[in-house]
């Protein structure tokens, strides 16, 4: 028997390559994407669908509509973590966050992680597998539907690293980019990488234009060995080198993420040969008091040394902002939630 297609993994042109086989118009395409990605749930509500297409539908494709199966809300402010399951059984998280300016979402691109980095909770769970474009956008449509809103910026910041799942990351930023489903704009979305090389100068030929951004995490390759084993193979030099590579083709301004470790990297000493890497530079750098991730020994750095570290930072001529802290009784930092049903299964 022939395996159902997702129909959330196809953009318009795919869609219509299939539905060619019926010898329907090519407008039916865009009207099957159209209500894919209002968010329903089965195709008996595509109502300007003929009923004799919509059960070749059926047997030919599914909706991957994603299951919550928990969902924790900040009594502080707002922010709800969602912790999704797959329709292979497999959990992925995403947060979402409320500003002034509307709904912003940060979502998983894989489930679990390959990278490694010490004060990450995505990476004590193991890797199993990249998510689909369709399931990155599942994610996005859940949080919708549930909530009642429109996301209209978007963070690939959750579990997994972005650009290890290249070709699927890319065709969600088509997909969700598209006027006919989500619209949101590349300008508002942000794709963070702990630093693939090979990946970042891939996406600077891609001319979408994105926020880029970069966990770099430490001012040096020592400090950054022992937090990244990314570092190994791809040292700090050779990252900034191809972040001005990726600025030059881009003219787009790169975000390095600094998650601030009291005594590992937060001295005024760091900032200063932080400051002296990335000078000249088109970037802002943003601090991030880091998470509290059981199994590991880090802290959070004090507010006075944050801001000791961004005054110096600023002093050199490098724009920084320090991350609002959002979620924090609901540990709302992608991974805890999963790790802490993987382990307890």
């Amino acid at each position: 028997m022939e395996q159902k297609i997702n129909l959330l993994d196809m953009t318009i042109e795919e869609i219509s390559k299939h539905l060619e086989d019926y010898g329907v118009e090519k407008y039916r395409a865009k009207q099957v994407f159209q209500w894919i990605h209002k968010g329903i749930g089965s195709f008996d509500e595509m109502t300007n669908i003929p009923m004799d297409l919509r059960q070749k539908l059926k047997d030919k494709f599914y909706i991957g509509r994603l299951e919550i199966q928990d969902k924790l809300v900040s009594r502080i402010d707002g922010t709800v973590k969602y912790l999704f399951k797959l329709i292979d059984g497999n959990i992925i998280e995403s947060v979402l966050m409320k500003y002034k300016h509307g709904y912003s979402a940060c979502i998983s691109s894989q489930v679990g992680c390959k990278m490694g980095c010490k004060f990450c909770a995505s990476t004590g769970a193991g890797f199993i597998r990249n998510l689909s474009s369709g399931e990155i956008v599942g994610q996005i449509l859940a949080m919708q539907k549930d909530q009642g809103i429109r996301i209209g910026n978007i963070v690939i910041m959750g579990i997994g690293e972005p650009l290890d799942n290249y070709d699927n990351v890319i065709k969600f930023l088509k997909i969700v980019n598209n006027k006919d489903g989500l619209n949101v704009g590349y300008r508002h979305i942000s794709v963070s990488t702990c630093g693939l090389v090979p990946g970042i100068l891939r996406l600077s030929e891609e001319n979408l234009p994105v926020t880029l951004s970069i966990s770099l995490h430490a001012p040096d390759d020592e400090t950054r060995e022992q937090l990244m084993p990314v570092n190994k193979r791809y040292s700090i030099d050779k990252l900034i080198e191809a972040c001005k590579i990726y600025t030059e083709v881009t003219k787009r301004r790169i975000t390095f993420e600094y998650a601030v470790i009291a005594g590992v990297n937060d001295s005024k000493n760091d900032a200063r040969k932080l400051a002296h890497r990335i000078k000249g530079l088109l970037c802002h750098v943003n601090l991030i008091p880091v998470n509290t991730v059981e199994g590991t020994d880090f802290r959070q750095s004090d507010r006075q040394s944050i801001e000791r570290f961004k005054k110096v930072l600023e002093e050199h001529g490098i724009e920084t902002t320090i991350r609002r802290e959002l979620g924090s009784d609901i540990n709302a930092a992608c991974g805890q939630l999963r790790r802490k049903v993987i382990e307890n299964q």
